[in-house]
């Protein structure tokens, strides 16, 4: 696993390229406003925060796994099961963490704040998978390495796991368009852009659902599914009421959204 950050890159470049082309021959929405600037914007946002989290943190969530597994910390150790298996669980259990985690964001005011640059994108392509405040990305990884020595995580299910909430992030965030037919047999299985787009509509009701990231599964069992935007996915508004102009989604106001007296 010293090949870790290599691994995540490669997948992070490879899957990024893969859903730019999907969204080029067979986008799903027409953008509003220039996707030269937002690309700029969220692209140097995610370099920021990943050399702010390489500088602070490091490849502690790896480290933290290789600890557990030499000392047999974690539930996991608990159980006499094989190796594989207890990577499955890891990463469904690390899944559902996600999925908590993103409800807080929501639901509670100062994490919101945080979470708000996220949604106050106004187009949803791709590069909003990876648009994340730095200070969320730095409780979001906090939170990641309590549950990976909480769990017993072994190694290979973390790398494992940053691979798919990363591909998966790009994935349903991109402006693709995929049959209404398929999607519906997809979605069963793995949170696709039509699901999350619901998300990040400009109706508070349809914003707090389809929390999911990676497992749809989360959002059904706990009541906050939504299947369709309720002015389609052509006629819904992306992003959020207050925060409609283009200038707001360049890099030095995207830093300081957090810190604008604005509710939504």
């Amino acid at each position: 696993m010293q090949n870790e950050s290599y691994i995540r890159l490669g997948f992070f470049f490879g899957i990024l390229t893969v859903m730019a082309l999907w969204e080029l021959v067979a986008p799903r929405r027409e953008l509003t406003m220039s996707k030269s600037l937002r690309w700029l914007s969220n692209l140097s946002i995610t370099f920021i925060n990943t050399g702010l989290v390489r500088l602070v943190i490091g490849l502690m969530g790896i480290k933290l796994a290789f600890i557990a597994a030499e000392h047999n910390w974690g539930i996991l150790s608990l159980f006499n099961i094989s190796d594989p298996l207890k990577g499955v669980i890891a990463i469904i259990a690390l899944d559902f963490i996600i999925y908590l985690q993103h409800v807080l964001f929501h639901m509670l005011p100062l994490l919101w704040r945080l979470h708000k640059m996220h949604h106050a994108d106004i187009d949803i392509d791709v590069t909003t998978g990876a648009r994340f405040h730095p200070i969320e990305i730095l409780i979001s990884v906090g939170i990641k390495m309590i549950s990976i020595a909480a769990l017993g995580a072994p190694p290979w299910s973390v790398v494992a796991f940053e691979v798919l909430l990363n591909g998966t992030a790009m994935f349903n965030h991109a402006n693709a368009y995929i049959p209404l037919s398929l999607d519906r047999i997809i979605r069963l299985i793995v949170v696709t852009p039509d699901m999350h787009r619901v998300h990040h509509s400009v109706i508070i009701k349809e914003t707090n659902s389809n929390y999911g990231f990676n497992l749809p599964w989360w959002d059904r069992l706990f009541g906050t599914y939504r299947a369709q935007p309720v002015k389609g996915h052509l006629e819904m508004k992306i992003g959020l009421a207050n925060f409609r102009e283009p200038k707001k989604n360049t890099l030095p106001w995207m830093l300081i959204i957090p810190f604008m007296n604005k509710e939504r």
